[in-house]
């Protein structure tokens, strides 16, 4: 690897979402850093959210 390049680390977590309190759920995670990777539905119907933030963060 070059100087100077590095390989960021990303921890990962799902969470169900309540479909009229989406919008106060994903907010509330990204005030924690978190991103929204994406929506899928769920095996038993519900929507699950799939989140992302560098390893390390607060």
């Amino acid at each position: 690897m070059a100087e100077g390049n590095f390989v960021a680390v990303w921890e990962y977590m799902t969470t169900p979402l309540i479909v009229h309190n989406t919008t106060a759920i994903l907010n509330n995670w990204g005030s924690q850093g978190w991103e929204l990777v994406q929506i899928v539905q769920g095996p038993e119907g519900g929507l699950v959210a799939y989140l992302k933030r560098p390893a390390g963060d607060a």
